[in-house]
């Protein structure tokens, strides 16, 4: 695996462990926790009927969501996630996720 491959795969399983941890603090006050399942091409993360399916190819991520919206988005070597000229932190973008998952 080349350096950049190898960058790429731990910022993958960053962005994972990012939204097991945000999700499980914003289900503390409700007392719910979202399922999380990863791999080295795919994350999952559900809590009822809310949904985020993430898929990556490289440095592509797809993602989408249970109500079909759907986008997506470039890992950068920063470890922030790029949508055409804007940039997010990949802790930032995470959090949100978890705050529309745990509603």
């Amino acid at each position: 695996m080349t350096t950049t491959a190898q960058l790429y795969a731990e910022l993958w399983i960053s962005l994972a462990s990012l939204l097991r941890s945000y999700t499980a603090v914003h289900g503390i006050s409700s007392k719910r926790q979202a399922t999380a399942e990863q791999d080295e091409e795919h994350i999952s993360v559900r809590n009822g009927q809310h949904s985020l399916e993430l898929l990556r190819q490289r440095a592509i991520v797809i993602w989408k969501r249970e109500d079909g919206r759907a986008g997506t988005l470039e890992l950068t070597e920063a470890g922030t996630l790029r949508s055409g000229d804007a940039e997010e932190e990949m802790d930032m973008a995470a959090e949100q996720w978890a705050r529309e998952l745990m509603r």
